[in-house]
């Protein structure tokens, strides 16, 4: 079973050897590895190059932001499966496609894990941990939402149920999962393992400023989807993200 793996890039130069070694150095073989670089500035496009043929695809072009690139690399993929996983963070360790593979029974469409974010500068410093259940439905309207690092799909999902918005600047990622999980109902599955580890500092969450934009942005991804959420769905979401900092 083929996983194509998409990173996007813009001036990623101080973290993307991570995100590649660790895609690369899996022990499982069957990888389709996609860079999509959005006409880096910086050295990111000679990092990528310097990997040859150990990446699959490689295109760097102007863009509309990380979510088209992001639709860019769906484009390319040819895999079975499509995970996504940013140029600056990293998988957690050499098995992690591997063990998806293994759980990626016929009966499901999608699968999703655990995550941790560590410190920008000192990535063995765990900050916080995402350990996000296995998914019972009506979950989103309690605030709920896998981590989408984690989250790996059918390409066919795509192929029936869309890709990325690009009305949104920060949600869309969240704007899919809700798509596909609660309006579409995809099947998954939840493999409870830490399998990605990002590094803190998430622009949404940089700010009372930009929470409130991407509050903003939740509720629009219930609207686009003709749906309505809980009267406390989007105050929950972002609440549920303090018992992260207690969970080991």
């Amino acid at each position: 079973m083929k996983i194509s793996i998409i990173t996007v890039s813009y001036n990623s130069a101080k973290t993307i050897r991570d995100t590649i070694d660790s895609v690369i150095q899996q022990n499982y073989h069957d990888i389709e590895y996609i860079l999509v670089d959005g006409n880096s500035t910086d050295k990111t496009i000679e990092i990528i190059k310097s990997y040859g043929n150990k990446i699959s695809k490689f295109i760097s072009e102007s863009d509309k932001g990380i979510y088209d690139a992001m639709n860019k690399g769906i484009q390319l993929a040819s895999g079975e499966i499509v995970g996504i996983l940013n140029s600056d963070d990293f998988y957690a360790d050499a098995d992690v496609l591997k063990n998806v593979a293994n759980n990626f029974i016929d009966s499901i469409d999608g699968l999703y894990a655990d995550l941790v974010y560590v410190d920008a500068l000192n990535t063995t410093k765990i900050i916080r941990t995402w350990k996000s259940g296995a998914y019972k439905e009506g979950a989103f309207l309690k605030g709920w939402m896998p981590p989408h690092p984690t989250f790996f799909v059918r390409r066919k999902v795509y192929q029936n149920f869309g890709v990325f918005t690009n009305q949104l600047k920060s949600a869309a990622d969240y704007e899919l999962m809700l798509r596909f999980i609660h309006k579409e109902k995809i099947k998954v599955a939840y493999l409870a393992k830490i399998i990605v580890k990002m590094r803190a500092g998430g622009a949404s969450n940089a700010s009372i400023k930009n929470r409130i934009k991407a509050n903003k942005e939740d509720r629009m991804a219930w609207k686009m989807n003709g749906l309505k959420p809980g009267v406390f769905t989007l105050i929950r979401k972002p609440l549920s993200k303090l018992t992260q900092f207690f969970k080991k």
